[in-house]
């Protein structure tokens, strides 16, 4: 596509209202990326068609206040319209993490004329997809050493390097790349997907999240402008409380995300077992009613599911609230420290409970359904997976393993992005 047609494009799309939360509009658009995905699985294809639903609605813009032209919501309702859309569809939740992290750094940025300009895109309907993680190296997880460099050349830069887990880049419109400069500090370039010497292979194997195009980032030779450099990003190792703040405040935000997908796929196990209960044409000569869905022992099952997952969903909207409450406490694009480790607090033990929720639920499905359950054409198993891919980004027991160490001894939690 040529410049005067991504300008008619993009002119198109800011011709449209933004969707907004609690409205008709939006529960229309999330029940069409379901249906979209739906068809997309059944055909063995990526959902392509669903990410153009999230463009054509502005739905990557819904954080984005109403003044710049976007949905106005609070960060509680971003994270209750996240939770509605993993039950329909838990991939694109996910392959929109790193976009709506990519959005409330621009939103908090007060390098004005940076921000003005990656809002437009974002309102027009544009999707930035993330290459941060890097395989093979010695550095530990979480220290922000990067192989991928960015090194000046002429009036502009070049990119080399190469990533995994590029989740959602493989549908975005632009890609955020973390790397090394000259000094070795760590820079993020924002380039488009479609420019010379990018490379997103869906080499992605888990076995879970199987359409989120979570692989291979591979840059080569890749030429980056001046003004795609971001002038403001958190250099994760460096020393200054700011810093530490705004880190606490990346950490609480992109983590929670991925524990409120979890809550979306729980509510999703509640259907199916109540389905699966109703749909069943017989019982055990030893059950305890003549009909599965008259069974109290199955009923229990399916009301501690139910319950499980209005903890869950509970546990996941508090510690949204205390993001919110994180950013009302910013001055000059920096946060109160006490507030912003709360919000981390809270959302590391979201994360400890629902994982220990989540799996418990996939697995009692199993429980209501009988032998017929383990079809692999009825598919239930793909909530356990799922849910087990998502929890295994961060491993819990290093996120309960430090709330214990603050609660006990008073040590703040890490400062590395995972918190």
């Amino acid at each position: 596509m040529n410049r005067a047609s991504n300008l008619a494009s993009s002119a198109a799309k800011r011709e449209q209202s933004p969707v907004r939360f609690g409205t008709p509009e939006l529960r229309r658009v999330i029940d069409e990326i379901g249906r979209s995905v739906a068809e997309s699985e059944r055909e063995g294809i990526n959902p392509h068609a669903a990410i153009d639903l999230v463009r054509k609605s502005r739905l990557g813009a819904i954080r984005v206040p109403q003044a710049d032209g976007g949905g106005g919501c609070s960060v509680r309702e971003l994270f209750a319209t996240l939770i509605d859309l993993a039950e329909v569809a838990p991939d694109i939740p996910h392959i929109l993490r790193t976009h709506y992290w990519f959005v409330e750094d621009r939103l908090r940025s007060t390098n004005a004329p940076e921000r003005a300009r990656w809002i437009e895109r974002i309102v027009a309907g544009d999707i930035f997809g993330n290459a941060v993680t890097e395989l093979g190296g010695s550095a530990a997880v979480g220290t922000w050493i990067m192989q991928t460099k960015l090194l000046s050349q002429g009036d502009g830069y070049v990119l080399n390097g190469k990533k995994y887990y590029v989740t959602g880049s493989l549908y975005s419109d632009w890609v955020s790349v973390q790397a090394s400069n000259e000094k070795d500090e760590v820079v993020a370039s924002v380039i488009p997907t479609n420019r010379e010497g990018v490379v997103l292979e869906d080499d992605w194997d888990g076995i879970g999240q199987r359409l989120t195009g979570s692989g291979t980032g591979t840059f080569t030779n890749v030429s980056v402008n001046a003004d795609e450099v971001l002038q403001e990003t958190s250099a994760f190792t460096t020393e200054d409380a700011s810093v530490e703040i705004k880190t606490y405040v990346i950490g609480q935000l992109c983590q929670l995300i991925l524990t409120a997908i979890i809550v979306g796929i729980m509510r999703n196990v509640v259907s199916d077992a109540a389905r699966v209960v109703r749909e069943r044409a017989r019982t055990y000569s030893h059950g305890s009613a003549e009909t599965a869905a008259a069974d109290p022992l199955l009923q229990e099952i399916i009301g501690r599911i139910s319950a499980s997952t209005m903890a869950a969903e509970s546990a996941v909207l508090a510690a949204a609230d205390a993001h919110d409450n994180t950013l009302a406490s910013m001055v000059n694009g920096v946060a109160d420290f006490d507030i912003a480790h709360h919000g981390s607090v809270l959302a590391a033990q979201a994360k400890v409970i629902v994982d220990e929720l989540a799996p418990r639920a996939a697995t009692m499905l199993f429980d209501v359904g009988g032998s017929s359950a383990i079809k692999q054409s009825a598919d239930l198993d793909r909530h356990w997976r799922n849910i087990r891919t998502l929890s295994s980004h961060n491993p819990t027991a290093y996120k309960a393993r430090a709330l214990g160490d603050y609660l006990a001894n008073g040590e703040k939690l890490p400062i590395n992005g995972f918190f």
